[in-house]
């Protein structure tokens, strides 16, 4: 004998589409990561560290040779109760090391990229066979 006692409803397809939209926020990934993704993500990764360390070095750099010029050409010296002649120099001494940083920021960002490749050129190669295959 059939239970009639039962109500079946079913949403649209536009319902459909957000339920599974809020669904998929909530559950946990079922799927990998696919090998293309990876492999995006590897060279994504190199390059990202050796941007991120030679853009804070840039910065400082340009920081302490601005602050190295102020020292030389405005009254800074005198608040920090130094002579002109002192100021001059201290500050022309603090502008060269903030030159000498911001012209390092290209080496390094050079040799870390470098690093990071060696470090991760295993895997990248690996990956990349399977996906030409």
């Amino acid at each position: 004998m059939e239970n009639h006692d039962t109500f079946h409803f079913t949403y649209s397809a536009r319902e459909q589409d957000e339920i599974k939209a809020i669904r998929m926020k909530y559950a946990a990934p079922e799927e990998k990561e696919d090998k293309l993704a990876r492999l995006r993500r590897l060279d994504a990764d190199a390059t990202g560290k050796a941007t991120a360390v030679s853009l804070i070095l840039g910065i400082v750099g340009a920081l302490v040779m601005g602050s190295g010029m102020s020292l030389a050409m405005t009254e800074i010296g005198k608040l920090l109760q130094l002579s002109a002649g002192m100021s001059m120099v201290l500050g022309i001494i603090i502008g060269i090391i903030g030159i000498v940083l911001v012209g390092l920021a290209y080496p390094v960002y050079n040799r870390i990229l470098k690093l990071q490749r060696a470090k991760i050129a295993p895997e990248i190669i690996r990956l990349s066979d399977e996906l030409m295959q």
